[in-house]
């Protein structure tokens, strides 16, 4: 069964990597981004709390790539899979029902890994970057970020009738959590609803699970018990979905 399941994840890994919107959304687009972003600002900028511009924009930009991944790669393609037919199919293989999911995580989280190398050699060479305050607390905000945006995509694309459908949500989600959620203005610069609203983005709370062990900046608990809730709600959203879409 495990090798079954890795021929399965291998398959979806050569049919992801083909799509132009992995290559332009989940490498290209948070790589240029904080190229132009982490050399804007003043080093003495008030707004960063105490930390450089280039180090928060970094570690927030972990965050876009992992939302690239759960709001606009992975709705599309498994929506792209329910239109044509492709899931109903896959409920005749000889494949479990929690294969196909389960091949889904696990390419995501290895697209993630990739990705983030990525922007962190990338933020590297181009500013230097300093050693985690909390290397531990970098990596939990990280995976569990990324699990709960991975299940908010599976959800996405399992509910959506369509690809097209799929890639207009994905959209329209992505850039306001883009812009609000730590990736934009920083929430310091923000007025007054502006930063009430950003605190209700989800990828706020992954980009400061991150940040916060990062460059001490606080104490990302509360963050990461929200990503918590989230990764439950979707879980049982897309597993609840899973019954019905095939059909």
């Amino acid at each position: 069964m495990m090798r079954g399941l890795l021929r399965l994840a291998g398959t979806e890994m050569k049919l992801f990597v083909c799509e132009p919107m992995v290559l332009t959304f989940v490498f290209a687009f948070p790589v240029l981004t904080v190229l132009v972003l982490g050399g804007v600002f003043d080093d003495d900028d008030p707004n960063f709390e105490g930390a450089l511009p280039s180090d928060y924009y970094v570690a927030a930009y972990i965050g876009v790539v992992i939302a690239a991944i759960g709001l606009v790669m992975l709705p599309v393609h498994l929506a792209t899979y329910r239109e044509r037919g492709i899931l109903r199919r896959f409920e005749v293989s000889r494949y479990p029902r929690w294969a196909l999911p389960a091949a889904w995580i696990l390419v995501a989280m290895v697209i993630t890994a990739v990705a983030v190398a990525v922007l962190l050699v990338t933020g590297q060479l181009a500013y230097g970057l300093p050693e985690p305050d909390d290397l531990l607390g970098v990596a939990v905000g990280t995976l569990l970020g990324a699990f709960a945006f991975i299940s908010i995509g599976i959800a996405l694309g399992m509910a959506l009738p369509s690809a097209r459908s799929a890639q207009g949500l994905g959209m329209l989600l992505f850039f306001p959590f883009f812009l609000l959620g730590g990736a934009g203005p920083p929430p310091e610069a923000m007025g007054n609803p502006m930063s009430t609203i950003a605190n209700v983005v989800p990828l706020t709370h992954v980009v400061r699970s991150i940040q916060e062990p990062w460059l001490d900046l606080g104490n990302p608990t509360g963050h990461l018990a929200v990503l918590a809730a989230l990764a439950v709600l979707a879980t049982a959203g897309w597993v609840t979905l899973s019954t019905r879409t095939a059909g």
